[in-house]
């Protein structure tokens, strides 16, 4: 199926102006477009509230119109469905499950995930919510919050989920320096025995910590020998790239 050229060419100007406000020049020489082309489709575009000038001005930005529907968008799904393309590509470079994170209150909610191709898999937490001490992804969220919302969170009964789960506010405020340093964190074994899973902050447009990319895998086999800090760039650069896609810039 044919893609309608000028829907195509509205969205290119649409997203130049998602950017930053401009005239029909500069929309011109960054969509490549004639400024004949850009004139018409911004009167269409004009017409409809998708942009609007400013001040009356022969420079425009994103209108009403678009302002409204990105609102009615619920960010949960937006999140998903930025996040599918990249999740397909981590799960096969890495050969291990990975899944997203939300923050819910004091724990993580699991809200998606693409399964492993082994044999062997992890079950799918779709739908789950853990205490963030116990998981990657909730050292994540605590590093990305106010300090005193960590230290309320550090008073408050934290569970012992196995022999290795780490419930010492001392420990657990050091393992959250060392995410905000190094942008990930591993944890193993302390949700479940024979669980590793490893983790990395989502940002949106606005640079705030909207979610969390992880992967996880058998104990026996992730990470394989030597490899932890190869597998935590791989998820790194996966979690910039669904940043990238909410609009995050670094």
């Amino acid at each position: 199926m044919k893609i309608v050229q000028s829907i195509e060419r509205a969205f290119g100007i649409l997203h130049e102006l998602s950017k930053n406000s401009a005239g029909i020049s500069e929309l011109s020489r960054t969509t490549g477009l004639p400024t004949s082309t850009v004139a018409r489709l911004l009167y269409s575009l004009e017409k409809t509230e998708a942009v609007e000038r400013e001040g009356g001005k022969s420079v425009y930005r994103i209108g009403p119109s678009i302002v409204t529907m990105a609102s009615s968008v619920n960010p949960t799904q937006r999140l998903l469905t930025a996040a599918q393309p990249h999740l397909r590509g981590l799960v096969e470079v890495l050969g291990e499950a990975a899944g997203l994170g939300i923050p819910a209150g004091y724990d993580v909610h699991y809200i998606g995930e693409i399964d492993s191709p082994h044999p062997i898999q992890i079950r799918d937490w779709t739908g789950t919510s853990l205490p963030m001490h116990i998981v990657p992804s909730g050292i994540i969220f605590l590093a990305h919050w106010p300090e005193e919302a960590v230290e309320a969170f550090l008073r408050h009964p934290l569970d012992r989920f196995t022999p290795k789960t780490v419930i010492s506010p001392s420990e657990i405020r050091h393992r959250i320096v060392e995410a905000r340093e190094k942008g990930h964190v591993w944890l193993f074994e302390e949700f479940s025995e024979g669980i590793n899973s490893v983790a990395a902050p989502i940002f949106n447009h606005a640079g705030a910590v909207v979610g969390t990319l992880h992967s996880h895998g058998p104990s026996f086999r992730f990470p394989a020998e030597s490899m932890e800090d190869v597998i935590a760039n791989r998820v790194m650069q996966t979690a910039s790239a669904i940043s990238e896609t909410l609009g995050h810039t670094q």
